[in-house]
């Protein structure tokens, strides 16, 4: 059976997930300004809860953004020695993707409009079906002034708010949703799911290739030596 390793440090949340012989499980703290102390002991309490090893793992998943330029980075240094060390492919999956669903998983959404404050007075924003199970991008991920933030034009039947950009812009934000979740951040198990995804797809990439997407800026990430503390 796969055993996949999923992390996420791109916003206040910090969280990692396993999924190993068919069974998933996390931690999820919200801990701002803590993720590099805290991210490899939650990587190593993890895996040694369910007796995993690092080297029974198929391949590992990150959330690569769009969110914090420093918790983006902490993740990839973290799975770029982790993969270069155990010569395994990594998974990169969007941060707007996991909030859409964890919706869909935590309040059943099968429409998300996901937006993350990206401060400077902008979202980070994004749009998501389901389809079968998977919560999968309408249209293009962007960082924009909540006044310009909508739907898809064949927008039908109601749609869910996720994300820290409704908490700080919902009465600037132009799209119109039945119900929101203002407080919600990316929860690694739903990362994990989605990531279960891709890899079914064959989608995984070499180490080179964990890159964060930043949308507002294109800055070039150094690879990271290997984590210490394995």
């Amino acid at each position: 059976m796969t055993t996949l390793l999923a992390l996420d440090t791109a916003t206040e949340a910090c969280s990692v997930a396993l999924l190993h012989d068919g069974r998933v499980t996390s931690h999820y703290e919200v801990i701002p300004r803590l993720h590099a102390q805290r991210l490899l002991p939650m990587i190593k309490a993890l895996l040694d809860s369910q007796g995993v090893t690092l080297s029974a793992l198929d391949a590992i998943a990150f959330g690569r953004g769009p969110g914090a330029f420093t918790g983006v980075r902490i993740a990839i240094g973290v799975v770029q020695g982790l993969a270069f060390a155990l010569d395994r492919p990594v998974l990169p999956v969007s941060n707007l993707a996991v909030l859409a669903q964890r919706s869909l998983r935590e309040h059943g959404a099968s429409q998300v409009a996901a937006a993350i404050d990206a401060r400077m007075d902008e979202v980070y924003w994004g749009c998501y079906r389901a389809e079968q199970g998977e919560m999968r991008l309408v249209g293009a991920e962007a960082v924009l002034a909540p006044e310009q933030a909508q739907l898809p034009t064949d927008a039908t039947s109601e749609w869910f708010g996720a994300g820290t950009g409704w908490g700080t812009f919902a009465p600037r934000i132009a799209a119109q949703v039945s119900a929101r979740d203002d407080g919600m951040l990316p929860h690694a198990e739903d990362l994990l799911s989605l990531a279960r995804f891709a890899w079914a797809r064959d989608e995984a990439v070499v180490a080179d290739q964990a890159q964060p997407i930043y949308l507002r800026d294109k800055v070039a990430t150094p690879k990271m030596p290997p984590p210490a503390g394995f």
